[in-house]
């Protein structure tokens, strides 16, 4: 008897931001399997169970699931933002490929959530209104080199550039050295957004140019976004400033 695997994204922590979708997804599983911050987001029947494990446990979080979706339950693995981006959805995928041909049986649903740049520009005006990309400054699962390669790729073509997993106590350089690399090749005017728990109480946006961005504004709860030479910001006097990336674009660096 197979059952039944559901990747679950619950949006950056607004419950408003949870989709109903997601909501409805919650109510049908029976076991549910991801890192104790978002599992506590969730209120769950008696006769729903919860297991939790550290965030960098995401292959083995996916082998229990599987497993136990394999016993015939209902399954629910929970990711913050959207499951597909950085997050769960790849871990249970690349499990399915590595694991018991059984596991192929198994149903899988991916459920969409808002992720978190999708978050921040939303409080901010419409940064990622033309092309862009995102990218994790996390080396934990990629060379450095690779990471740098990258944006300096990104910075070059005039992509917008979202970067996740900015800084975190045992990665504390990387987004100091993402700017040097990227001031190497951007106008020191170019908008760089720092948004941290979009949408959460806790929430902190604030907006400098690319000359001035302090690495330590950022934490691990922060999406940072960069933009192109074609971002704008827009003075509002007493009202927060908009930052926009045009719908055309000139393929300028000035």
């Amino acid at each position: 008897m197979s059952g039944r695997v559901t990747v679950i994204g619950l949006g950056p922590g607004n419950a408003d931001q949870v989709t109903p979708e997601a909501i409805r997804a919650v109510t049908e599983a029976s076991f549910f399997y991801g890192y104790k911050p978002y599992l506590d987001r969730l209120e769950l029947r008696h006769d729903q169970t919860r297991i939790a494990s550290d965030n960098r446990e995401e292959l083995a979080r996916s082998n229990e699931a599987l497993a136990k979706a394999a016993e015939g339950h209902s399954v629910a693995v929970v990711s913050g933002g959207d499951p597909g981006v950085f997050a769960m959805a790849a871990a249970v995928c690349e499990a399915i490929e590595a694991g018991p041909p059984e596991w192929r049986s198994i149903e899988l649903a991916v459920v969409p959530g808002v992720t978190a740049m999708l978050a921040v520009a939303a409080r901010i005006g419409a940064p990622l209104g033309h092309d862009f990309c995102a990218i994790s400054l996390s080396d934990n699962l990629k060379p450095w080199e690779l990471i740098e390669l990258r944006l300096l790729a990104a910075a070059g073509a005039g992509f917008v550039i979202a970067l996740y997993n900015p800084i975190s106590k045992a990665r504390p350089w990387q987004l100091g050295r993402a700017f040097e690399c990227l001031k190497a090749i951007l106008p020191g005017t170019t908008p760089v957004i720092f948004g941290r728990a979009a949408g959460r109480p806790d929430e902190r946006i604030e907006v400098f140019l690319l000359a001035d961005a302090d690495a330590a504004k950022a934490d691990m709860s922060t999406c940072v976004i960069i933009g192109s030479p074609e971002t704008r910001i827009i003075k509002r006097g007493d009202k927060p400033a908009l930052v926009y990336t045009p719908r055309s674009a000139t393929g300028s660096r000035k």
